[in-house]
């Protein structure tokens, strides 16, 4: 049975087959006649009533099983092909085993190959997003992972500094689109007001695959010698081959994008050899979907003048600088944090380096999960959870840089750990939620590309101009890497003004939707959820709802001790 609320507010009980009577006599739209349903008459029918609450959820939640466990999986397996290089610095080092020492590279050949990999990401981020919004979006995803799985796999037959530094420019070129595509492919299922909690589901699995690399890699160094091959190769080689594997597996596992329901999906000649996916959602929940997100089911066709449009709004830049910082410091942290554990832990062996890694990523998941959905129930309040976690950052940069006892800056990398969780999903969230108001598909597409791209010039900066990039302050000693993270720590004040810089204008100038865009969508909110919220009681806020929790726990204390 499905609950209705009316825009008067009462409630009416329906059963589903009720959902297929004429749109006069149920206020809906006859489920054969969906193909009709974007006209704008039955736009204004559908909109005099709203699903319940519960029922809202439950078909998200469908959602949330169908979507996030690929998209964890798929980013699981890429991150770790992108950062395992990281690992492979310090692994059998002892041996003459590590990565450096097998293909004779310098500190600074290290610091170009790695910087390498987002020169080319940076170039083909936006082409790969736009390709695939105008593409199958769940082939070009599988065609990502596969084309970033065969690279890495070729990363095990590496035999000398230009061969990696080529392989590291191919891998960025292929991966390129993969972070941001997953945001744009999440804008397809849900409303601006919850991509921010799953893409914090999906981005957990880059802390749990920084983990687990430190955590593998010990068992991958005792395998050392084994097969003529060295440690690090049989991490690449593993890692690889199991992204192949889950590529092809991604033609099935992931939906396409949803239609209307009634619509029938044509599927071009030159995919139909591939496997069929099921849809998303069918039935009467495809019709709860498609009442509370009408935008995703039509997408707008763009034009060069939309894409410009998009380049030129000022909301893209402070965004951008955001990203820059945070994204400098986790690339920093995930390439370097082996090393520098080394450096601080100077008598503690490989494996334990390799041990000591992964918690930096378990408390960068705790802080995840704790913080994305708040950012998403207070999504007003975006710039101050990035903020706030950013200050914790630059906190334990200081410590780790400045603290004397080696277990004291650990604790620092903790810390610094701690608040990289939160700040990349936010970032993206807001992103997406901005663009997807303002200019439509395509600026989700474009704006999400643009800042992760442009973004990771942040990147660039902390593999090849900062730690081994910077020969002086990568020299061993009490002094190792202090400039770096001093530089980093501005990096990230950048950040956290923009921010806010952000947070002032949209405030001043508010966030209108375009002209065009407009007219397609009567100037309604954008979702089902934005629709509930403009008729909240006012005092729905990060304050009311603090008071409202003081006011019970008080009438509370007073039942249970009548004398106070």
């Amino acid at each position: 049975m499905a609950r209705w609320q009316t825009a008067t507010g009462s409630v009416a009980d329906m059963e589903p087959s009720a959902l297929r009577v004429k749109a006069a006599d149920a206020g809906s739209v006859a489920v054969g006649d969906f193909s009709q349903a974007g006209s704008r008459q039955d736009q204004s029918e559908l909109q005099q009533y709203d699903y319940d609450v519960e029922t809202v959820e439950r078909v998200y939640r469908k959602l949330d099983w169908r979507i996030i466990p690929p998209f964890w999986c798929l980013y699981f397996l890429c991150s770790a092909i992108r950062s395992n290089i990281g690992i492979a610095q310090t692994m059998n080092v002892s041996d003459r085993h590590d990565l450096m020492s097998v293909l004779h590279m310098t500190p600074k050949d290290t610091s170009t190959a790695l910087a390498l990999f987002y020169v080319s990401y940076v170039i083909f981020d936006l082409p790969s997003n736009l390709v695939m919004s105008r593409l199958n979006p769940r082939v070009w995803m599988a065609r990502i992972v596969f084309a970033t799985s065969l690279v890495g796999t070729c990363f095990a037959a590496v035999q000398s500094a230009w061969s990696l530094k080529l392989l590291r420019f191919l891998l960025g070129m292929v991966i390129a689109g993969m972070w941001p595509g997953m945001a744009y492919y999440l804008t397809l299922f849900y409303p601006p007001s919850r991509t921010g909690k799953r893409i914090g589901m999906y981005f957990t699995a880059s802390q749990v695959s920084a983990a687990v690399v430190g955590l593998v890699s010990a068992g991958f160094q005792l395998m050392d010698g084994l097969g003529g091959l060295v440690g690090f190769r049989w991490m690449f080689l593993v890692y690889g081959l199991v992204g192949i594997v889950l590529s092809f597996a991604l033609l099935w596992w992931l939906p396409d994008r949803p239609l209307a329901p009634g619509q029938v999906r044509h599927r071009s000649k030159w995919l139909s050899w591939l496997p069929h996916s099921p849809e998303a959602v069918t039935g009467d929940d495809a019709i709860v979907h498609y009442q509370d997100l009408r935008r995703v089911y039509h997408p707008r066709p763009w034009t060069i003048r939309d894409l410009v449009e998009v380049l030129l709004d000022w909301r893209l830049w402070p965004l951008t600088l955001m990203y820059f910082g945070v994204v400098g410091v986790g690339i920093g942290t995930q390439l370097y944090g082996s090393v520098i554990i080394a450096a601080i832990q100077p008598t503690a062996s490989a494996i334990t380096v390799s041990l000591l890694f992964a918690p930096i990523w378990i408390i960068d998941l705790i802080a995840i999960i704790i913080v994305t959905p708040l950012s998403d129930r207070f999504h007003r309040l975006r710039a101050f959870f990035f903020s706030a976690a950013a200050c914790i950052q630059i906190a334990g940069l200081l410590v780790t840089t400045f603290a004397v006892n080696g277990w004291a800056r650990y604790s620092g990398l903790l810390m610094v750990g701690f608040g990289l969780g939160p700040t990349v999903p936010i970032c993206m969230a807001w992103t997406s939620e901005t663009f997807q108001r303002r200019h439509g598909e395509v600026g989700v597409a474009a704006a999400t590309a643009l800042v992760s791209g442009l973004g990771n010039l942040g990147s660039i900066t902390t593999t090849y101009a900062l730690y081994a990039g910077w020969p002086k302050d990568a020299m061993k000693g009490p002094h190792q890497f202090r400039k770096s993270n001093l530089v980093m720590v501005g990096i990230l004040g950048l950040s956290i003004a923009s921010a806010l810089v952000m947070a002032v204008l949209l405030r001043m100038f508010g966030n209108p939707p375009s002209t065009k865009l407009e007219n397609d969508v009567l100037n309604e909110p954008e979702d089902g959820a934005a629709r509930r919220e403009a008729h909240q009681p006012s005092n729905l806020t990060l304050r009311g709802i603090m008071t409202d929790l003081f006011t019970v726990s008080l009438i509370s204390k007073r039942a249970t001790h009548p004398s106070a």
